[in-house]
């Protein structure tokens, strides 16, 4: 092979390997991912709702603490399953969703804590009220989207906050004070990303 041919091919090598590290933004995709919220009922159960999500995401592979995240939770699609409840928390006295439609999770700091693992620190705004939390996340998968042709990014992320934090205070302590948060989040880049 030609001398140049083999600088030619090194270079272009080199400089898809410094693209593919670099920062991707990517949209979250509402329609695949899944944020579910659990309490203990009674002592008897722990229900769960799932919330709708929207928002963006910049990973980089290489520099996790480049990286960041932005959700959005439109409180009104709150869905417990049992509609007496899901009109309940629209309410005043609990989420306030006419004065406090969305809930949001922004990244202040994301730590590589092992292979694909993450840890990202953000403030959660849920009633008005802003928390410090922290999510333990996992990068399911970092690459072409076999669909649609774009980078896409897969994450499961969980944490555990205190309602009471944020004001929601109703029917302590018959029911739980926890709430368990666990999402599951599919992003994809736009084309020619």
């Amino acid at each position: 092979m030609n001398p140049r041919h083999i600088l030619a091919t090194a270079i272009l090598l080199a400089s898809s390997a410094a693209a593919s590290a670099a920062p991707v933004d990517y949209t979250i995709d509402s329609s695949h991912t899944d944020v579910r919220v659990s309490w203990d009922y009674l002592g008897f159960a722990h229900p769960s709702a799932r919330l709708q999500a929207s928002g963006h995401v910049v990973y980089d592979a290489a520099r996790p603490d480049a990286s960041s995240v932005k959700v959005v939770l439109p409180v009104s699609s709150f869905d417990g399953q049992v509609d007496k409840l899901n009109q309940r928390v629209q309410r005043e006295d609990y989420l306030d969703a006419a004065s406090h439609p969305e809930a949001t999770f922004v990244s202040t700091g994301v730590q590589r804590t092992g292979d694909g693992r993450l840890r990202v620190n953000g403030e959660l705004t849920l009633r008005g009220v802003t928390k410090p939390v922290v999510l333990d996340a996992v990068v399911n998968k970092a690459g072409v989207h076999p669909a649609k042709n774009v980078p896409a990014l897969g994450v499961q992320a969980s944490t555990r906050i205190k309602r009471s934090d944020f004001g929601l205070v109703q029917q302590l302590p018959n029911i739980g004070d926890e709430l368990e948060i666990r999402i599951e989040l599919v992003a994809l880049a736009e084309a020619g990303a």
